[in-house]
């Protein structure tokens, strides 16, 4: 069976609840992907694979559908504890080429910060195969210049949730994914 995506929406969403797992179904509801048999996957974006707005994405998705996607994911139950997550895209110029994705997960990272780490990732695993040459030291910003400037790498983008810890120790959960649809 080969299973090429053609399309891509990002989502996300944050869940509080007394027990952990329903705090993750909490966070899959406000992402409106709840109702997938969700399948993790490693983070290729696939050649000519449009990224979709995630209201047309989701209004694809049928209850149980076995459906793809890339998912970071954390949780806590301690209170006030700053938690993220976060997807990474790079779109290559060529789209006949594929591009990556991202995920990231952390603690007491500001959406910002989480957002850019992912994006920096996803474009850096791109750079590396295209073969652009650039200075791993150097920040964010600087490299997202020469990635672009080197006309390979045509978009980065990011999709971040945060929140903090409920304050009464309920579990917490963020995630944001990239799913795949036909």
């Amino acid at each position: 069976m080969l299973y090429v995506p053609k399309r891509m929406f990002l989502t996300k969403g944050v869940g509080k609840h007394k027990d952990r797992l329903a705090s993750f179904e909490v966070a899959l509801r406000m992402a409106g992907i709840e109702k997938c048999n969700l399948v993790y996957v490693s983070s290729i974006l696939p050649p000519q694979c449009k990224l979709i707005p995630a209201n047309k994405g989701k209004g694809m998705l049928k209850p149980g559908q076995v459906t793809f996607c890339v998912m970071a994911r954390m949780d806590t139950n301690e209170p006030n504890r700053l938690i993220a997550s976060s997807i990474g895209v790079a779109v290559p110029k060529d789209h006949d080429t594929y591009g990556y994705l991202s995920e990231h997960h952390s603690y007491g990272e500001k959406a910002i910060v989480a957002g850019d780490y992912a994006e920096d990732l996803a474009a850096t695993m791109l750079a590396t195969t295209l073969g652009i040459d650039f200075n791993p030291n150097t920040a964010w910003r600087e490299r997202e210049q020469i990635y672009k400037s080197s006309g390979l790498i045509i978009k980065t983008i990011n999709n971040t949730q945060t929140a903090e810890g409920d304050k009464d120790g309920l579990w917490t959960t963020v995630i944001t994914s990239a799913v795949f649809v036909e």
